[in-house]
């Protein structure tokens, strides 16, 4: 009997296709059965090579050895992952095996995990891709039903190749450059640079700002609030309060406009984390990660999409769908609208993956046994799916002007026609356990006016206001500065714009913060000095917004077959050459910037950097670096010896220290010895004693 491999990204979704194909049987790292063998990866078990395996030397962090290119580029698969790689590859092997299906993830990401695997263990059998937007049972049989020819897929493993090697490139090499340039680890990256050099400009604009002082004259006419324009001179805004008070007003003009606001699109991952952010404080990583759980549940979609439509033959789910959710989401019920599909059906605008929706499984299931997390999501799509098929809200614009003591005066309010898709908005942000809603709008309602009507003896009052400094962002508007980031320099066409794409872009801002750049403040996200010295010093080629926003458009193109991938990484290397040949140097002064208080005790065995004590261990400056000596290491306590900073400066001096009073837990006595720093690159750093005395 002969089997097909099915390669799936986790272990929790090869388990859900194993029991709808049919191989039900359990095997050490697979499932068996109906003619399929089921395995699985742990995310990347290959990936390309850290510099230091090229050259010894690299290991290393010099100037003159940059800029790093390799002519042939090396893989490494982590031995926390060769386990679950060696089975892959000897099931790859098997001689029943005669084809293969890539079930990762569809996208860019899954697409090379799959190709690094299949490389890696160097096989060369036929495999088809399952392209699918749901864990369903339903979905997946369709998709085997439906499996592409692997070469299909080609250009999008160029694309995810050529981003991987870009971000390689410019990741070593600029980090190298600048950490040794400063003597301080500065992490720089293709998207994340330039996404902090947003922050940090906003954070200047705040710094900035000067608050200036308005006032603004109100009078009281017919029921009537009327307001002047902006007075900087409070003498003046009182003059003309005095002249109004008392004085008689005639209503000039009434304009009614009939306005339409439609309903909102669906969901896209980056609008999903903005909204989650902007109502629960999610950050965008938590939202991804609680999407792509529920997508394992069977309860969501695929969430790492970029359209906000279905395709036009997605009708029939939508309408069973829509017709599901009506009595499942508390405060939809009792609601009797008739949806309009034709707003989210567009075939066009959909690329890999349609919008983000609940499944079939969830109007079935409802919310049972669901994490408080997934309970405020779930809720959410819903909202957005019904708000997105509801009629639009219709209402009528009124701008009354009234004239006063030679003055000016205007009155806005607004008449609701037809709620349209604002109940539903309306309900579902008052079933929301929040304090404060950023989002809520004041209606009001003018009196009846007409023109020409006068009203004696009005009311007349002077407000003060300042002008408001930019806010710092948050995630939810700097996610969307990111997906807007360079939009105005390109074609309208472009089909990918800004900085990342709606897969990575939480990721970014985790290492932002991870890496000392950034730091969270409640909702906001704020440079730190670190961070605004590193994008002050860098060269616009790695803050740049819009030459970033090109790369993406490209490797989108890329994926599609319209452009070369050979072209693109031709511009990445020229870059990174310019970049090492022009920054060579720099100022005496400069190289303070990054300067802090730590005084460093030697210099990492590892990359080179400085070593600093810190309260509970002695760690490396370079944060990419994992060496780190602790305190309470079990070598020393079981020597009863404290590990104190001369013992730590001479083991990173000589490779060893002479320590005394070493207990002997054999023996219970004391001695004195030759303490040996021996590092083997782990995890742990190990020591031993060479000399007794």
């Amino acid at each position: 009997m002969s089997y097909q491999l099915v390669i799936a990204e986790k272990p929790s979704v090869a388990r859900s296709i194993a029991g709808v194909i049919g191989a039900t049987e359990k095997h050490d790292g697979y499932l068996q059965g109906n003619g399929y063998l089921v395995s699985w990866c742990i995310g990347h078990l290959v990936s390309f090579a850290d510099a230091g395996r090229y050259d010894e030397r690299f290991k290393k962090w010099r100037y003159e050895d940059l800029p790093i290119l390799p002519e042939t580029w090396q893989y490494i698969i982590p031995d926390e992952k060769k386990q679950q790689f060696d089975i892959l590859r000897s099931l790859m092997e098997r001689p029943d095996v005669t084809g293969l299906v890539c079930a990762t993830d569809a996208g860019r990401e899954g697409e090379l995990i799959f190709r690094f695997i299949y490389q890696m263990a160097g096989c060369k059998k036929p495999f088809k891709r399952l392209w699918i937007s749901s864990m369903e049972d339903s979905a997946i049989r369709d998709g085997f039903a439906h499996l592409k020819p692997g070469t299909d897929y080609d250009p999008l493993y160029q694309s995810a190749l050529c981003r991987a090697k870009a971000d390689w490139l410019v990741g070593i090499n600029a980090t190298r450059l600048f950490s040794v340039l400063y003597h301080k680890t500065l992490t720089v990256g293709r998207v994340q640079t330039p996404t902090l050099n947003l922050l940090v400009e906003r954070d200047a604009e705040i710094t900035n700002f000067k608050k200036e002082k308005y006032h603004i004259v109100h009078i009281a006419a017919g029921g009537a609030d009327a307001v002047s324009s902006r007075f900087s001179d409070a003498a003046e805004a009182n003059t003309v309060k005095a002249a109004c008070a008392g004085a008689q007003a005639v209503c000039a003009s009434v304009a009614r406009e009939k306005k339409t606001e439609q309903p909102p699109k669906l969901y896209d991952l980056t609008t999903l984390q903005r909204e989650a952010n902007r109502l629960f404080g999610f950050t965008a990583k938590q939202t991804l990660d609680y999407a792509q759980t529920l997508y394992e549940k069977k309860l969501l979609t695929y969430p790492r999409t970029d359209s906000q439509y279905l395709t036009d033959d997605m009708l029939p789910v939508a309408e069973s769908l829509v017709s599901g959710l009506w009595g499942v989401v508390p405060f939809a019920k009792g609601q009797n609208t008739s949806p309009q599909y034709d707003r989210i059906l567009n075939s066009k605008k959909v690329s890999d993956h349609h919008a983000i929706l609940p499944t079939a499984e969830f109007v079935k299931q409802g919310f049972n046994g669901l994490a408080e997390s997934e309970r405020k999501l779930l809720p959410l799509i819903c909202y957005k799916v019904l708000c997105a098929v509801a009629g639009p809200h219709i209402y009528e614009a009124v701008t009354a002007t009234f004239t006063c003591a030679g003055k000016e005066f205007i009155a806005k309010g607004k008449t609701i026609l037809s709620p349209g898709w604002k109940e539903l908005d309306r309900r579902f942000r008052s079933s929301l356990k929040t304090d404060s809603d950023e989002d809520a709008e004041a209606v009001r309602e003018l009196p009846e006016l007409k023109e020409g009507q006068t009203f004696a003896d009005v009311a007349a009052s002077v407000t003060e206001h300042f002008t408001t400094s930019p806010k710092p962002y948050t995630e939810d508007t700097l996610l969307s500065a990111m997906e807007r980031a360079g939009a105005e320099d390109m074609p309208e066409d472009a089909e990918r714009k800004g900085l990342g794409t709606p897969a990575t872009r939480a990721a970014i801002l985790e290492k932002l913060v991870q890496m000392g750049f950034v730091q969270r403040k409640g909702k906001q996200l704020i440079p730190t000095k670190d961070g605004i010295n590193l994008a002050v010093v860098l060269p616009e080629a790695l803050t740049s917004l819009q030459l970033t926003a090109e790369w993406e458009s490209c490797l989108t193109e890329i994926a599609k077959g319209q452009a070369d991938p050979d072209e693109f990484m031709a511009g990445i290397e020229a870059m990174t050459q310019e970049l090492v040949k022009t920054y060579s140097c720099i100022s005496e002064d400069k190289q303070k910037l990054f300067q802090t208080g730590r005084v460093a005790i030697g210099t990492c065995p590892r990359c080179g950097e400085a070593v600093y004590e810190g309260r509970k261990n002695y760690y490396c400056g370079n944060r990419a670096c994992q060496f780190v000596m602790w305190k309470n290491d079990h070598f020393f306590e079981e020597r009863r010896k404290a590990f104190t900073p001369k013992i730590a400066a001479a083991l990173l001096k000589d490779g060893k220290a002479k320590v005394k009073g070493l207990y002997s837990m054999k023996t219970g006595k004391t001695y004195d010895g030759t303490v040996l720093l021996a590092d083997t690159g782990g995890k742990y750093v190990n020591y031993r004693v060479e000399h007794r005395s």
